[in-house]
């Protein structure tokens, strides 16, 4: 599978190159998404622009990322999803479970506020340990 990997200040935006998404292109993606987590910019944004469509067991794959992103304090939005790619999201029943954008300026917002967010929980968390 080819991508396309941008990286910015914040965040590191992958771009799969391929029209279709298939169910065997799991692992890979995994392998190309999960080592984010272990560098400095762990945030990651999955434009999916130049996919057309996508398979059903790596529409699951892509809310497990979401989920292990959320877990190690990282944000994980996929951004620039097409019709079909989002109909087969509401088939799939994974529409809530992802955080989508429009357009991949959007996703860098999500991931600006997800930030703020982490950083104002950190100290309510100081602040609550104090208290004790």
């Amino acid at each position: 599978m080819e991508f396309k990997i941008d990286t910015k200040e914040r965040f590191t935006v992958v771009m799969p190159l391929e029209s279709v998404l298939s169910d065997n292109m799991t692992a890979e993606l995994n392998e190309i998404c999960l080592p984010f987590l272990e560098k400095e910019v762990k945030n990651l944004v999955l434009n999916l622009k130049e996919v057309k469509s996508i398979e059903s067991v790596i529409t699951k794959a892509l809310a497990e990322l979401q989920q292990s992103f959320y877990e190690r304090n990282a944000s994980f939005v996929v951004c620039e999803v097409g019709k079909a790619i989002s109909e087969t999201f509401e088939i799939e029943d994974i529409t809530d479970l992802l955080n989508q954008t429009p357009t991949e300026s959007e996703a860098w917002d999500i991931v600006q506020m997800e930030e703020i967010e982490r950083e104002l929980m950190d100290g309510f968390d100081m602040e609550f340990e104090k208290n004790d």
